[in-house]
């Protein structure tokens, strides 16, 4: 079954040429175009794609006031966000947004591509360590929070709470493993049950959750 995408940029050229990389493959469908974000989220409401690849400085509507909005009404729905730095405080407020991560625009073909599979898989494309390394940065947009001692973390155990911790640090599954001496299976169980319980869609959400409710703070 063929991956929806939607293509949303004001600059034609480019979107041009991700459709024509989109053809190529036989897993991708490029259902759309958008110029910008009134228009991405009328043709998400009538196509829904699964991936939308989403600009995030166009006229009318931004990237991140749409990204956000898409998400509260199709919440299947993945997004990608476009970026020209990988540092810019657009990626930092997309990510809080609920946008499964961002690609740089200069990024190869084949990166893009892969990019486009892994959240259409329900992964995230960003790092934990890069967006750590995004929230230190943009510290300053954080809410002031008690450590720790946010009333949403209430629904985990201690031993969740544990794992979520060094999630949120940016440890891969096998670094907790070894860190906490549990089987990388187990700590896996304990990841899918800590992203349900808080209703987060991947790991890249889970960092910044960490940060917004206080569980870990800013270097």
């Amino acid at each position: 079954m063929s991956t929806r995408v939607l293509l949303v940029d004001d600059e034609e050229l480019l979107r041009v040429a991700f459709t024509m990389i989109l053809r190529a493959e036989p897993d991708m469908e490029p259902v759309g175009e958008a110029a910008d974000g009134d228009a991405a989220l009328r043709l998400t409401r009538r196509l829904k794609p699964d991936v939308v690849l989403m600009d995030v400085r166009m006229p009318g509507t931004d990237g991140i006031e749409a990204t956000r909005r898409l998400i509260r009404e199709s919440p299947q729905t993945r997004v990608l966000i476009l970026t020209t730095f990988d540092l810019d405080e657009y990626a930092f407020d997309a990510l809080r947004a609920g946008a499964s991560g961002f690609l740089l625009k200069n990024t190869r073909p084949e990166e893009l591509l892969a990019a486009i599979r892994d959240v259409a898989r329900g992964d995230a494309v960003v790092s934990p360590r890069v967006t750590r390394r995004l929230l230190e940065s943009f510290a300053h947009q954080l809410p002031a929070t008690t450590l720790g001692g946010d009333e949403r973390l209430r629904p985990l155990t201690p031993r969740e709470r544990e794992v979520f911790f060094n999630v949120a640090h940016g440890l891969t599954n096998p670094e907790i493993a070894a860190a906490m001496q549990l089987a990388e299976p187990t700590v896996k169980r304990h990841i899918g049950r800590i992203l349900s319980k808080l209703e987060l869609r991947d790991r890249v959400q889970a960092v910044i959750f960490a940060y917004e409710t206080g569980l870990i703070r800013p270097a």
